[in-house]
């Protein structure tokens, strides 16, 4: 018996630090930078599109701000926000606020993203954030996940686009939300909601 109990102690032993190798392996959301807060002024970067030209953050954002999406070419649930982020680039350009998509997935080569934007007729900017620099300056951590920066640089929104994947569910949209009380001047009532989706899968 006691021979049988150090063996399931000892094998115990092996599948524990067998799981920890596991989670330790890669990059994950526990050992990344915390997000900025809000309020924080964003400062300026610089990230290529899917042609490989360069663009500074400020050249990019409107009169108004700026919308930043972390999105993803086989994320399910970054996929099921394809239309919403292009109804929602199409409504607010028209107001001086510009949405910019990044793509920070290291599994997910530019070409891929390139096809994966004409596809689903993105007309706003689409970045690759190679070796997800951005992303971690920013503490993202699913797609897809938003920013919302005003006319001053300054976040005052970061989180998820609406509650629910499902359209049909969807009983708060808060990055629109977000964006109206700004456009309005007013301070913004909700400035977060948690993300949910897929883990950008950052470069070892």
């Amino acid at each position: 018996m006691k021979k049988h109990h150090a063996l399931s102690l000892f094998l115990a032993s092996i599948l524990i630090v067998g799981f920890a190798a596991v989670a330790g392996s890669g990059r994950n959301g526990s050992d990344l930078p915390a997000p900025p807060a809000i309020g924080t002024t964003i400062d300026d970067f610089k990230l290529p599109d899917t042609d490989g030209a360069e663009h500074s953050l400020k050249s990019l954002t409107g009169k108004n701000g700026a919308v930043l999406i972390f999105i993803s070419v086989q994320c399910p649930v970054s996929n099921g926000y394809n239309e919403r982020m292009e109804k929602l680039a199409q409504d607010y350009k028209a107001k001086g606020v510009n949405v910019i998509g990044i793509n920070s997935n290291a599994t997910e080569p530019v070409a891929a993203v390139k096809s994966h934007a004409a596809e689903k007729h993105f007309t706003f900017a689409v970045l690759k954030d190679d070796g997800n620099k951005i992303a971690d300056r920013l503490g993202a951590t699913r797609t897809p996940e938003t920013y919302v920066i005003d006319a001053g640089g300054k976040l005052v929104y970061h989180g998820r686009i609406d509650n629910s994947q499902n359209t049909a569910n969807i009983t708060s949209n808060d990055l629109r939300e977000a964006l109206d009380e700004m456009l309005a001047g007013k301070p913004i009532s909700k400035t977060g909601g948690a993300a949910f989706g897929c883990s950008i899968k950052r470069a070892s």
